[in-house]
């Protein structure tokens, strides 16, 4: 690469030998590639334990400017994290491997830096395009934005939607202070957390400006969210993060 990225692409992989296969990333360098801004792709292994890691690795080889980065099976916050602390670029953004917010929408969350530090796509603004999900799915997502206003970090109507944008200043600051899920842990199977309202928390704290625009967003069927365990966890985790800050532990000024 002949300069540095303006803008770093990270893509979490776990298990995804069958999207690899189904080319569900294949769009993810076609569009950057035709962009008038340089960029780079860090496709960051979770540990698979199926053949994602040799298929991430022959991908990078065909693309221009992916990366693959390994990292130990520790869930999604850690594996996002890794690929953060590797990025270059000015602006870095995490998306989900499945792509059901696709690439091209990045440019609605690009167009509002550098007036904001965060810029975060969400599913439940007034102009967002939302596939209909599954009741149980669409239930869960309701009630839980529901919680993490009422806990947590109000005025942030999706936290969870998977394609948000930093600073890269601000991104590599906030995954350092993630305290829930900013330790290793050994983890089984995949691991569905609330890092997100996290980071968005010690954000809104350190007086960062975030802001949330509508996206498209289309639902992909997984077996990897179980609604009643997974919704209780991510519970534990908001009320972990309204612990912790009552101990002081997400106190740092970041002006």
């Amino acid at each position: 690469m002949d300069e540095n990225p303006h803008l770093s692409v990270v893509i979490p992989a776990y298990n995804e030998e069958p999207n690899f296969k189904r080319g569900t990333v294949d769009e993810v360098p076609e569009y950057l590639k035709k962009q008038t801004y340089p960029y780079e792709i860090l496709i960051v292994d979770d540990g698979s334990s199926d053949a994602t890691a040799t298929l991430a690795e022959s991908f990078a080889k065909k693309h221009k400017n992916v990366h693959v980065v390994k990292n130990p099976h520790e869930g999604k916050a850690a594996t996002v994290k890794a690929g953060v602390e590797h990025a270059k670029g000015e602006l870095i953004l995490f998306t989900d491997f499945d792509q059901a917010t696709p690439i091209h929408e990045v440019e609605s969350l690009l167009q509002y830096f550098p007036e904001f530090d965060i810029v975060i796509g969400s599913r439940q603004l007034p102009g967002a395009k939302r596939e209909k999900e599954p009741f149980h799915r669409h239930l869960m997502g309701l009630v839980f934005n529901i919680l993490v206003q009422v806990i947590a970090v109000r005025g942030i109507w999706d936290t969870q939607a998977g394609f948000k944008c930093f600073k890269a200043s601000v991104a590599k600051e906030l995954f350092g202070e993630l305290k829930v899920y900013g330790k290793a842990k050994k983890v089984e199977g995949a691991l569905v957390t609330a890092f997100d309202v996290e980071l968005l928390f010690i954000a809104k704290k350190r007086g960062y400006k975030i802001k949330e625009v509508p996206i498209i967003w289309h639902h992909v069927n997984t077996t990897r969210v179980s609604p009643i365990k997974d919704s209780l966890r991510m519970l534990r985790d908001v009320i972990k993060i309204r612990w912790n800050d009552m101990r002081g532990f997400y106190n740092k000024s970041s002006k």
